[in-house]
This record gives structure tokens, C-alpha cells and sequence, in this order.
């Protein structure tokens, strides 16, 4: 069948039509749910459909995932790896499409798209190392004769839901880890990008497949919360990694929980810049740009609060602005193009909802502030000037939205950047060696992620990437979060003939 419009012609390229089944379950393409729609946000018009997985597509792709696992897990980790390495290998291969889909679906810039894809080939680089080093420990033991040591096993099963505005990043964060430490997969992707997720399964899926391995090792399905819903619920799967809002996130977690399952929660971020006087403004404002205006405000690490000493405050402010004039707000297929936009017209009534309540709350617009009328979803980038006391700075309003605020002293910016609700990211520019360990120190920053003369965004998969208080406090990609998706057992081997006790404890002998 061919396309209603010739700019989706490349679908074809990454197995896609204009009406997709939704769920990849023991190999085959399947769905028994609704009819969905998914629109450019550009536009607004429908750029495919997709059937969505109904419960029983669910029940019956676990059951087939369930007994993938029981083979996948056998697997040695560096043969696990070297699946992973072909998987990155056929990102490679369709990179530009991939990275096209990401930013005509989603939204955000084609450069952001396609720097999505290519943040799970790193991904995948990182995680056919990391096969032939998921190391235990030999630990002393205080008993003759006796070893102990620590192994790491496979969970079996890791459930991954993302969000809309990583579409597949954070399945790579999450699915190159949980491959190569021997866990099947579970994914289902966000509701509002299902292209994403059935061009991806079928890249996957096609590796599986060609190394006659079980194509339930990776499981997806389009659909909404009922399927979220089941993964949560579902004893099958050990450990849930959850993207999304700390409300949603908190109602994961308690579900998982109270069946004694493992969650890794990315959730809202809040996140701040502090300006010191003797930062270079020059490359502070660049940042603040990137952090603040980047994928039109919708990053977990979007910038949203700007802290700026007293002392600087003017002149970081007139720069700030000039730069904002420049902004080129348009189609983000279009070279040129820094903010696209907001990926549902709902986020854009949202925007509007916020503004209003940024007034209503003392908040000086200071640049922007309304939405673009077009067809599609866009708004204009927005500075506010406001007290960091106000409620509305505590709450995450996802669309390119920077709060200003002055501060005197250094303890009194780590005080505002500290008293919101969430905990993801910080950055704060300085030359000063005291301030810059102040600030990572322990009564500086309490963020996951703490950085100094770079934005708040864009991190790097080598690190762990995650947060804390009420951002979920799970780490994913890089250091040592592989150790979440693994079951760690301490062994203790007695290679003697006699039974001594630890601790010296003599029992009737």
C-alpha cells in the first residue's frame, strides 16, 4: 500500500505501513486492541495507524517470553553481548530513517532524533564490554577450608514502559543492560508513539531471528495504561523500569511493590542552573539555551529554574534574551530548526494552563509566553521572572519554560536548588575550586546528577543516569547499574572435612 504523503515514503525502509499491528508476540505480529491514530505534532495530521495489544495479546506474548527466558539465561554473557553488538550494528544501518521517525513522530529536532538512536548504539558499544564483565566477588572467610564468593544471575524477565519524549533512548538505557546480564525483555513503549516501537522491535527482531535465537526474548506491545498496568501486576517479571510522571511512577512502584518486585523509576526533574559572579557567561548562556529550549522544554533535564547571583543578574538576563529573539521555531524536519513542538496539542493547553497560573502567582513574563497559532503544537520559548518561593516553581510543567530567580550567596542557591520536590539534575558555573566541591560535596547538590559548567541536559550513557527524592531514585545505562537487572547470591563453600561455625560458635560438638 502506498503512502498518502511522500515525505513517509522511508517507512518502508524500517517495516512500517500505513496500519501496523501493535505487538511482537513469539515472533509474530499480532493485535486484538482498538485502532489508534498517531499525528505529527507539526501538523497535526495522521501520519499512520496502529492496532494496540489487548490483554490476551499480553497473557499470551509473557507466557511465550517466559519460556524464551528459561534459554536466554543459559546463554554465555559474552555470546549474549555479541547479539547486542549486531543489534547496534543494524542501528548503524538505519540510523538516518530511525532518527527521521523519532523527530517526525515525537517531535523534537532532527538532530535530537537522531542523536536518540545514536545514544542506544552507544549504548549497545557499552554493553558488549560490559558482557565479559559482570564480575563477582571471593571474599575472605573467617573459616578454615571454607570459600565465599558472589554471583550474578539473571532476573529472568525485565519489564521496561517509556516515555513519549525518548521514545527508544531509554529502551536502549534499559534492553542492552538487561540483554547481555541475561534477561528477556518486556517492552511497551509510550501510547503516543507507536511507530517508534514497532520499528524498533523489528530491528531487534530481525537479529533474534537471524542468529535462530527465540524471538520472545524481546517482547513489545503498543498500547495504553491496561497494559502497563498488567506488567506492574505481573510476578513473571522481577524488576519494572518505569519513565514517566511521579504521580504515575508512585502508583508503578506501590503495584510492584505489594507484589515484592524491583522498580527502576525515571521520573519528573525540576531541574536548576546556578550562575555564580565569576562564571563565563558567555559559555553559561549557550548552556542555558540548550537546557532550557532543547526538545521545546520536554527532557527530564530540561533546565527550568535559572539562578543567577545578584551581581550578574542584568547582564546574564539581556544576553539571555537576545539569544531567544534568535530562536527559530518550525518544522523540526527543517535544517535550522532549534525548537519544534510540543508533542500533543493536550501539552500545549497545558502550557497555556501554566502560564496562566505563573501570573496568577506573581510571575513577570519576561519573553514568550502564548502559544504560535498553527496547526500544529508549537509555543513560544518563555522566560519568567518569580520568587522561588512560588507553587508553581516546585512543579514540572513539561514545554520550554525557564524560571529566573536571584540569589546572594552560594549556601542560599543550594538552598533554592535543594527545596523542590524532585532531584535530577543540577549544574552550576564557576571558576572557584571551593565552590565546585562545595557543590558535588555532601552539603551541596542533592541530585542524582551534579554537574559544573555544562548544561543540565545531554548527559552520557557512561555514567548512571537517575535521581532522587521524587524522581524515582533508579540509575540506568552506565557505572554499575547492570547490578540492578542481576540477582546477587553470596556463596559459601566448605571444601573440608569439618563443620566449624561462624563467629566461633560451638553447637553440642
Amino acid at each position: 500500500m502506498g503512502f498518502a504523503k511522500k515525505e513517509y515514503e522511508f517507512f518502508s525502509e524500517i517495516g512500517l505501513s500505513e496500519r501496523n499491528l501493535g505487538c511482537f508476540v513469539n515472533g509474530t505480529w499480532k493485535a486484538r486492541g482498538p485502532v489508534v491514530t498517531t499525528l505529527n505534532p507539526a501538523n497535526n495530521q495522521t501520519i499512520a495507524e496502529v492496532v494496540e495489544g489487548s490483554i490476551e495479546d499480553y497473557e499470551e506474548g509473557m507466557q511465550a517470553c517466559s519460556e524464551a527466558a528459561k534459554i536466554w539465561m543459559q546463554v554465555p554473557a559474552p555470546k549474549r553481548g555479541e547479539i547486542v553488538r549486531q543489534i547496534g550494528d543494524a542501528l548503524r544501518a538505519k540510523l538516518q530513517q530511525l532518527g527521521r521517525l523519532v523527530s517526525l513522530e515525537m517531535g523534537k529536532i532532527l538532530p535530537e532524533g537522531i542523536g536518540e538512536v545514536q545514544e542506544i548504539i552507544d549504548m549497545c558499544n557499552f554493553a558488549v564490554g560490559l558482557s565479559r564483565q559482570l564480575n563477582g566477588s571471593i571474599i575472605p572467610s573467617e573459616r578454615p577450608n571454607h570459600a565465599m564468593l558472589e554471583m550474578w544471575n539473571p532476573l529472568g524477565i525485565v519489564g521496561v514502559i517509556t516515555a513519549f519524549n525518548f521514545p527508544c533512548a531509554v529502551l536502549g538505557w534499559n534492553a542492552c543492560i538487561a540483554l547481555v546480564c541475561g534477561n528477556c525483555v518486556v517492552w511497551k513503549g509510550a501510547p503516543t508513539t507507536p511507530l517508534i516501537t514497532i520499528a524498533m522491535t523489528k530491528l531487534v527482531a530481525g537479529v533474534l531471528e537471524k542468529n535462530s535465537l527465540p524471538p520472545a526474548i524481546f517482547t513489545s506491545f503498543c498500547g495504553g495504561a491496561d497494559i502497563g498496568q498488567a506488567i506492574a501486576k505481573d510476578t513473571r517479571i522481577p524488576l519494572v523500569s518505569f519513565t514517566g510522571s511521579s504521580k504515575v511512577g508512585l502508583m508503578v512502584q506501590q503495584t510492584v511493590n505489594q507484589r515484592f518486585g524491583k522498580c527502576l523509576l525515571e521520573l519528573s526533574g525540576n531541574n536548576a542552573i546556578i550562575v555564580m559572579d565569576d562564571a563565563d557567561i558567555q559559555l553559561a548562556v549557550r548552556s542555558i539555551l540548550f537546557a532550557a529550549v532543547g526538545t521545546a522544554g520536554q527532557r527530564c533535564t530540561t533546565c527550568r529554574r535559572l539562578l543567577l547571583h545578584e551581581s550578574i543578574y542584568d547582564r546574564v538576563i539581556d544576553q539571555l534574551l537576545s539569544v531567544y529573539k534568535q530562536v527559530k521555531v518550525g518544522d523540526p524536519l527543517e535544517k535550522g530548526t532549534l525548537l519544534g513542538p510540543l508533542h500533543t496539542s493536550e501539552s500545549r493547553k497545558n502550557f497555556e494552563k501554566g502560564i496562566e497560573t505563573i501570573k496568577s502567582q506573581g510571575g513577570k513574563i519576561l519573553t514568550g509566553g502564548s502559544v504560535i497559532e498553527s496547526e500544529g503544537n508549537y509555543v513560544q520559548p518563555t522566560i519568567v521572572e518569580i520568587s522561588p518561593k512560588a507553587d508553581v516553581v516546585k512543579e514540572e510543567l513539561f514545554a520550554p519554560v525557564l524560571y529566573v530567580m536571584k540569589f546572594q550567596t552560594l549556601q542560599d542557591a543550594i538552598e533554592i536548588n535543594n527545596s523542590v520536590p524532585q532531584g535530577l539534575s543540577s549544574s552550576i558555573f564557576t571558576r572557584k575550586p571551593e565552590v565546585i566541591f562545595k557543590w558535588i560535596g555532601p552539603q551541596g547538590s542533592d541530585c542524582g546528577i551534579v554537574n559544573v559548567n555544562i548544561p543540565t541536559n545531554g548527559a552520557e550513557i557512561g555514567g548512571a543516569f537517575g535521581g532522587e527524592k521524587a524522581t524515582g531514585g533508579g540509575r540506568e545505562a552506565g557505572s554499575d547499574s547492570w547490578k540492578q537487572y542481576m540477582r546477587r547470591s553470596t556463596c559459601t563453600i566448605n571444601y573440608g572435612n569439618e563443620l566449624p561455625l561462624a563467629q566461633g560458635i560451638n553447637f553440642g560438638s
